[in-house]
């Protein structure tokens, strides 16, 4: 087996580039590495979860318990494992009339990430009504405004807030994820709203934020795209625009991406380019160590999406993206098996919470 260990020795005597190479000869976490972390933390959530199947110390939050299940299938843990079985059970008794998956607040959030949940567990059509319904529903969420204005498009928490990019990011890939058409009209005016979300002055975006971009900031994206009207908002620039956060310019990438936005298309190219400038598995380029965890599952899923391996930064630097993200999360790893964020911003000092999104980052990390 030729392993990376080899390729180094081969290019430092023939000067091979790594380009040249064929992917498969890039170094990916071993099934038994990935199984060992995995298994340590279906461990930690055996322990950690409550009598009615959910985890998390606060009742009412459907869509994060439909997060850990998600993850644990993606990591290889089968569907009649205990831990997911009991979970399922709450997740269907969640369902409501309305198609939502929710109870008391967050019905876009909390469904999104039951729907996908659920099209995972879709084995022989079981859950068809339950992902049609929930499909309905958060389509019947999404801003239906006049198509210049800002929030057109996009959704908020419960399809009454504000719209964000991190709200709008998790729908489109929820009903995607569970068959819509890339050309359904809910899909077009997301990406409507997505682009507006970038600090990049196209004929996607009007928006005076994006001509005001910051040289670091081009190509990137925001959370929220209205901060630009808010004087006191720590999200603006002494000049006018908005910082680009690396969370959310993976989200926005990975939408473009799985929406069958081309490479070629100025906003993919954009975005890619400020990836370039500032990637890194040890922070969140612009926040530092908050929603660090949230980050990595963004930056994981973009990056597979992408597809470029190795990844090369702007400095010309390759990165073997996968094996890096899985050494640094294995690093980050407690003893009990969990994840947390000592930044507690985005409730990720809440250990369930962090654990769900690094094992779901993790899950990206297996080599084809």
């Amino acid at each position: 087996m030729f392993t990376r260990r080899d390729w180094l020795k081969a290019t430092a005597v023939s000067g091979v580039g790594v380009s040249v190479l064929p992917s498969s000869t890039w170094a990916a976490p071993s099934a038994d590495d990935l199984k060992a972390v995995t298994d340590k933390a279906l461990a930690f959530f055996k322990g950690a979860q409550k009598e009615k199947g959910d985890f998390f110390p606060k009742a009412g939050e459907p869509g994060l318990t439909a997060l850990i299940v998600a993850a644990l299938l993606r990591s290889g843990v089968p569907a009649d494992n205990a831990v997911i079985a009991k979970s399922v059970a709450y997740l269907e008794g969640n369902v409501q009339k309305d198609g939502g998956v929710y109870q008391k607040g967050q019905a876009n959030y909390m469904t999104n990430l039951a729907l996908v949940t659920f099209k995972e567990l879709n084995t022989g059509g079981k859950y068809d009504k339950v992902i049609a319904n929930a499909i309905a529903f958060i389509k019947g969420l999404q801003n239906d405004a006049d198509p210049k204005s800002l929030e057109h498009g996009g959704v908020g928490y419960d399809g009454k807030t504000r719209p964000d990019l991190s709200n709008t990011h998790f729908m489109v890939e929820a009903l995607l994820a569970a068959g819509v058409s890339k050309d359904d009209p809910s899909i077009k005016k997301a990406l409507v709203y997505v682009s507006r979300c970038q600090n990049l002055k196209s004929e996607f975006n009007d928006q005076p934020f994006a001509t005001k971009a910051a040289e670091e900031d081009a190509g990137g994206f925001v959370y929220n795209p209205a901060d630009q009207d808010n004087a006191k908002s720590p999200k603006r620039t002494d000049a006018g625009g908005l910082r680009s956060e690396g969370g959310m310019t993976y989200a926005g990438l990975k939408s473009f991406l799985y929406a069958g936005v081309g490479k070629d298309d100025p906003r993919v190219k954009a975005a890619i380019g400020w990836v370039r400038k500032h990637y890194s598995v040890t922070e969140n380029p612009g926040l530092k160590d908050s929603g660090l965890y949230y980050y990595y599952t963004t930056f994981a899923k973009a990056m597979d999406a992408l597809g470029e391996d190795p990844f090369v930064d702007a400095k010309g630097a390759k990165h073997d993206w996968k094996q890096e993200l899985f050494d640094e999360l294995k690093k980050r790893q407690q003893a009990d098996g969990s994840w947390k964020n000592a930044n507690p911003a985005f409730l990720e000092g809440v250990p369930e919470l962090a654990t769900a999104f690094a094992l779901m980052a993790l899950s990206y990390t297996k080599k084809k």
